[in-house]
């Protein structure tokens, strides 16, 4: 009699999260987003910093494109 009652169990409320949780829960959702989005603004800065050492008057990004050929 159970049988019918098994495959709804995931749908049971658990409770409120404890604060604690609920951090963690925050952290582990957006934490690899804010980490990715730190590695880009540090990435482009390095490219911007490496093209006004190469050519001042150059003010175009580098190509992230490989080139042809």
């Amino acid at each position: 009699m159970l049988a019918p009652v098994l495959p709804l169990r995931s749908l049971w409320h658990m409770g409120a999260l404890h604060p604690y949780e609920q951090a963690l829960t925050l952290l582990l959702a957006f934490g690899p987003f804010v980490v990715l989005g730190l590695v880009i603004w540090r990435r482009r800065g390095e490219d911007d910093g490496a093209v006004s050492e190469k050519d001042p008057a150059s003010a175009e990004p580098p190509s992230r494109t490989p080139p042809a050929g």
